[in-house]
């Protein structure tokens, strides 16, 4: 059985460090936030909302590394996180993570891999 698939930009759309792309896609069966960046060359994606409480982490819309373009970083409490694992590193959560989605870049574009975590 093929595994779900959408769409979610073309490659070009996301620069190393640069500003992310954010969609919306269904969790629970609710809408949800959700980001792509590209960070080392590779394509990373996750839910938007802070490990330390549900907020977004952009502080203008797809503005979602610090200023080094190194780290992501939660705009309300400065949470810092690493943009390969969703690792937080520094801040009010420290040592937690933000909820990693699969995704996955092919012939010029970047698609989100559904699961059974998108949606239930």
């Amino acid at each position: 059985m093929a595994q779900a698939q959408r769409v979610i930009c073309d490659s070009a759309a996301l620069v190393d460090g640069g500003k992310g792309l954010r969609f919306t896609l269904e969790r629970y069966g609710m809408p949800a936030s959700a980001f792509a960046i590209r960070h080392a060359g590779r394509v990373h994606a996750y839910l938007n909302s802070c490990a330390h409480i549900p907020v977004e982490l952009d502080w203008l819309e797809g503005e979602f590394f610090d200023k080094s373009g190194l780290y992501l970083i939660c705009s309300t409490h400065g949470a810092t996180y690493e943009p390969d694992t969703g690792y937080c590193i520094m801040g009010p959560c420290k040592g937690r993570h933000l909820v990693a989605l699969s995704v996955a870049e092919r012939a010029g574009k970047i698609y989100l891999l559904e699961n059974e975590n998108h949606h239930g």
